[in-house]
């Protein structure tokens, strides 16, 4: 089913370990596992592999930091991210839980692992849903893409960010939008990929910011990262 692929991860939103995880949330079951592998898939394309080692010493906090400022930000009291985050996980309808979680400014504020503070819980659960829904259709990764769409074409499940100049979504057809293999393997590839497209949606046309936009994407390896990056970057600088 694919709506535990949003509820994988919960225990990242309410404070507590994987190993003393609650089954339930607020009624609903939450941190089971996710068929198909997906959410080992995702995390491999976001976090290397072997034991983990904190990058930030000073920062051992579920709180995300931003690849474009260097700090954490929330302006949310522990009441309003309380009602935010059941709202977020409560709904029962996948596509519309889709759509929260690719509008989400809550699910952004998380990393996806303590070790890795930059990384995106947001953007590693919307990945793992695009995993989890290719794989429930019979795709095998190596046939996947990363595919550029028009911002307001959106394929539930499979958009991975959607933006005011274009969407992304990952799926084995590219319909003749503008795409690139993500590879034989899951692994930190997104610079590669992302340099890869057969037209790039960051027009340049001498504008500075999307140069360094598109520049700053050629370098980054960790596809959470990158995505929560571009996020970032076209909500505040352009």
């Amino acid at each position: 089913m694919i709506i535990q692929a949003y509820r994988h991860d919960a225990h990242k939103l309410t404070g507590q370990s994987h190993a003393h995880a609650d089954e339930t949330f607020a009624g609903v079951p939450v941190n089971q596992s996710v068929p198909h592998g997906a959410d080992a898939d995702a995390a491999r394309m976001s976090r290397p592999s072997g034991a983990p080692e904190l990058t930030v010493p000073n920062h051992p906090s579920p709180e995300r930091l931003s690849l474009l400022t260097g700090e954490s930000a929330s302006d949310l009291s522990e009441r309003d991210l309380g009602r935010a985050v059941r709202e977020l996980l409560t709904e029962t309808d996948p596509e519309a839980m889709h759509a929260a979680w690719l509008t989400s400014d809550v699910a952004a504020l998380f990393n996806e692992s303590l070790y890795y503070p930059y990384t995106s819980l947001k953007y590693h659960t919307l990945l793992v849903a695009a995993l989890a829904d290719n794989y429930a259709s019979g795709h095998e990764f190596d046939e996947l893409r990363l595919v550029v769409d028009p911002p307001d074409e959106i394929v539930p499940h499979r958009t991975i960010y959607a933006g005011d100049r274009f969407a992304l979504r990952i799926d084995r057809e590219a319909k003749q939008c503008p795409s690139a293999r993500l590879g034989d393997r899951p692994w930190r590839s997104w610079a590669a990929v992302w340099s890869q497209l057969s037209d790039h949606p960051v027009a340049m046309d001498g504008n500075r910011d999307a140069m360094v936009l598109d520049a700053n994407l050629r370098r980054i390896r960790a596809w959470s990262t990158a995505l929560q990056y571009l996020e970032d970057f076209q909500t505040e600088l352009m």
